[in-house]
């Protein structure tokens, strides 16, 4: 009966330790965002209100990585000249100038026909799994439900370096 009693209580703990233990997918992750730190990104998790869907009457808020790169020394004119705006892979009413399947959720009709067209080519060459683009006065980012390791994230890198370069 002790050995029973004791077999039990170290059951419970190794279950215990077990079950704080970080799964594979939650190493992956801290892996990947400690890369990303090390590249220059700013990662945090936001919680996001996905524009309205075409057909639905509430829109979609869902919790999901943000990964920005800060800009860097610019203008101080150029900043608050600088007007923001994000887009999203969901299909709404607000999709003018941008690819099949991608909406605005700011910044409608702001840009230019070569900003339209250059931010059409960088959402085209962003992985499937990135939710949204985002750019600021302080900052351009993707929403990236981080699959496809760190070979993906050097190429969202690149990506949003091209938006920084264009002050876009």
């Amino acid at each position: 009966m002790k050995w029973m009693i004791i077999i039990l209580i170290m059951m419970s703990l190794i279950g215990s330790m077990m079950w704080v233990m970080p799964t594979p997918r939650q190493k992956y992750q801290a892996k990947l965002r400690l890369q990303a730190k090390k590249i220059g990104f700013r990662v945090q998790l936001e919680r996001v209100t996905l524009p309205r869907a075409k057909g639905e009457m509430e829109p979609e808020t869902t919790t999901v990585t943000a990964y920005r790169l800060i800009r860097n020394r610019r203008d101080k004119k150029l900043a608050q000249a600088h007007i923001p705006w994000t887009v999203y892979r969901i299909s709404a009413v607000a999709d003018l100038g941008l690819p099949q399947g991608w909406s605005w959720g700011l910044g409608e009709k702001t840009l230019s026909e070569p900003q339209l067209d250059m931010l059409t080519e960088i959402i085209e060459a962003m992985p499937d799994d990135v939710l949204a683009i985002e750019s600021s006065p302080v900052e351009v980012g993707v929403f990236w439900s981080e699959e496809g390791g760190e070979a993906m994230l050097d190429l969202i890198k690149t990506q949003l370096e091209r938006l920084l370069d264009a002050n876009l």
